[in-house]
């Protein structure tokens, strides 16, 4: 499909336009703050055309495009009458969902995510200059010179102005205040105040001379409390008095409470977390490379890798390179060597090639395809990814390699950050985590896929498996398979499958579907066809479409124990049903006095003959409604 009818079914699978609170995207995912993750349809986004994966991080919603994800991200943008950067339902998402640690981290993926484009655009420039100049094509005497240095350190310079805006829009306040206050600690003249070594005061209040310019964390600081102090003041000034009195007080509060506590705080912070990890990195040898090599993988899967970007910025920004880029590229390779090796060792000729095409874009710096598409998948090759990136790391950590600019992908694309005196060695380390990670995982192995099963098929459950006796199944026919329309068999409220509190249905082995909270005791049936099972308690029900849809409805959890109690069929195996006809009666009130759930999945069992399912998307749902929709 093309880039617009992908975003619009994006658009629909994530819940639609008043289920997302906010959207960005980064250098391959688009990444939503969705007000319920829950309405999302999770298994026909991993399915559909153009979408690489779908994954959850921070209580973040990421669909993975790969390159193409400015394009998708244009046309999402357009299908929405909303911003996509903050949009009047984002004061109903519930941010109690998400603990501390995952707060921290959407916040600064919110903050340095948006300013990636500039700061690797001014990197890569940096880099090119570094380059003329290495080779003698450039000297650095004239004007073209400081025209492009200046281009490339920019960015970097005015850092805290670039961060600030980008700040106050994470935060909700007004970004040109903000810039103005970035503005005003990087102002010229305050500049040589503060390095002229006389001793400075504000209204008798001592300032500490540090310098901002390529600082991170004091304008980030800065920018959080004057969000506070804006709301407070426009909270109780007269709305005609706002323009003036909102910026003013504002800015007279939170510039000198920079300069003279925040500002100094946050250089001493900043530069005790880039002065560290320079220290790690020059002083233990191996180790620093061994350890962060060998977990960088994981620390990109939780998210955590977001708190070493604004120590990455500042690093390349104050000592002009960085330890951690390098590290975080051999890791990369080493995804790409054990998808390498899956496609070297798999006799299955569709795994091969998905396994070749995602090494391959994770060479060039995408890794999420290989990454969640092959080897989390075979659990094996991503540990042997770990083991390859913990080898290479090291390698990387003994030769004290660097990244001297910030760039492209951490791949192929992104080795001029590292071209510079420790280019050699850098290219070594990443072709040595490659290649122990391919080779580690054709030696340990995966459990292949059979050639006539090369995707995970859900096994169909049983009437055994649910409790139900042998005798009383019919067998069904198996007519060739059709979209089919699933109807409510229960009044109550719609959860997905993963609040339920049995694996068996949680985890979906025993097939796919929804969950109903019943608040009422009936159960009608979901579809014209047949019932071709029920349990001896009553708890369970198997029907079988005129269509061929096998399903099962098991009222509770664990209530097979009641032995039929508060039970009442009105059904048995082999009547026909339509679509309202009523199945059983239940006493709802009496099963939970026992101690047992009544939530209800409603599942399709032979889901492995079908594409997926397409939720109707209520949150509530009477008898008879439209549930899901199973594609064939």
């Amino acid at each position: 499909m093309n880039k617009n009818e992908l975003s619009k079914e994006i658009l629909r699978l994530v819940g639609g336009e008043e289920n997302i609170d906010q959207v960005t995207h980064c250098m391959t995912r688009l990444r939503f703050n969705l007000n319920d993750n829950n309405r999302t349809d999770k298994a026909a986004l991993q399915k559909t055309d153009g979408v690489m994966g779908v994954m959850i991080n921070g209580g973040q919603f990421q669909v993975i495009i790969g390159n193409d994800v400015p394009v998708v991200y244009n046309e999402l943008v357009g299908n929405m009458s909303g911003s996509p950067e903050k949009k009047a339902t984002g004061d109903k998402v519930d941010k109690k969902k998400q603990n501390a640690l995952s707060k921290l981290f959407d916040f600064i993926s919110g903050i340095f995510t948006p300013i990636l484009p500039a700061i690797t655009g001014a990197g890569m420039i940096k880099g090119i200059v570094a380059l003329l100049v290495a080779l003698g094509w450039m000297g650095t005497d004239n004007s073209t010179y400081v025209i492009l240095s200046a281009i490339g350190d920019g960015a970097f310079y005015f850092l805290p102005i670039v961060l600030a805006v980008s700040a106050a829009r994470k935060l909700g306040s007004n970004m040109y205040i903000a810039a103005a206050i970035g503005a005003a600690i990087l102002h010229p003249t305050v500049t040589t105040l503060l390095g002229s070594g006389d001793k400075v005061t504000f209204a008798s209040l001592p300032v500490v001379a540090a310098t901002y310019s390529s600082s991170v964390i004091p304008i980030v600081i800065a920018v959080w409390l004057a969000s506070y102090v804006e709301k407070a003041v426009d909270k109780i000034t007269h709305a005609s008095l706002k323009l003036i009195i909102v910026p003013t007080v504002t800015l007279l509060v939170i510039v000198p409470l920079t300069l003279i506590a925040v500002g100094p705080l946050g250089v001493i912070i900043g530069d005790g977390l880039t002065g560290g990890i320079s220290w790690l990195f020059e002083n233990t040898g191996l180790f620093a490379g061994l350890l962060l090599g060998g977990t960088m993988s994981l620390l990109i899967i939780t998210g955590m890798h977001y708190a070493l970007i604004p120590i990455m910025i500042a690093s390349i920004a104050q000592l002009g390179y960085d330890y951690m880029i390098p590290i975080m590229m051999v890791a990369n390779f080493a995804q790409a060597g054990s998808a390498l090796g899956v496609s070297l060792r798999t006799k299955n000729s569709k795994l091969k090639s998905l396994s070749m095409s995602t090494s391959i874009t994770a060479f060039m710096g995408i890794t999420e395809p290989a990454m969640y598409g092959v080897n989390m998948r075979l659990k094996k090759p991503f540990i042997s990814a770990l083991i390859g990136g913990a080898v290479g790391g090291a390698f990387l950590s003994l030769f004290k390699v660097k990244a001297y600019v910030i760039g492209g992908l951490a791949g192929l694309s992104g080795i001029p950050m590292v071209i510079g005196a420790t280019f050699v060695y850098s290219v070594i380390g990443f072709a040595i985590g490659a290649a122990v990670a391919a080779v580690v995982t054709y030696i340990l192995g995966f459990e292949d896929e059979p050639e006539a099963a090369a995707a995970p098929v859900v096994e169909a459950a049983s009437p055994a498996a649910a409790g139900m006796p042998a005798a009383s199944i019919v067998t069904a026919a198996e007519p060739a398979m059709v979209n089919e329309e699933v109807f409510s068999p229960i009044a109550g409220a719609v959860k997905p499958l993963s609040e339920v509190n049995d694996p068996a249905f949680s985890e979906e082995i025993m097939g796919k579907g929804f969950a109903i909270q019943p608040s009422e005791g009936r159960v009608v049936s979901p579809v014209n066809g047949t019932v071709f099972s029920l349990s001896k308690s009553g708890h369970a029900i198997g029907l079988v479409s005129d269509s061929g849809a096998e399903m099962l409805i098991h009222i509770g959890i664990d209530t097979v124990k009641l032995k039929g109690l508060h039970f009442s069929p009105k059904v048995t195996a082999g009547t026909k049903v339509s679509v309202g006809d009523l199945l059983m009666e239940f006493d709802r009130v009496e099963i939970e006095k026992a101690g047992y759930s009544t939530i209800t999945p409603v599942i399709i069992t032979n889901i492995q003959q079908y594409n997926s399912i397409l939720p109707s998307g209520r949150s509530s749902i009477k008898e008879k409604e439209l549930l899901y929709t199973v594609l064939a």
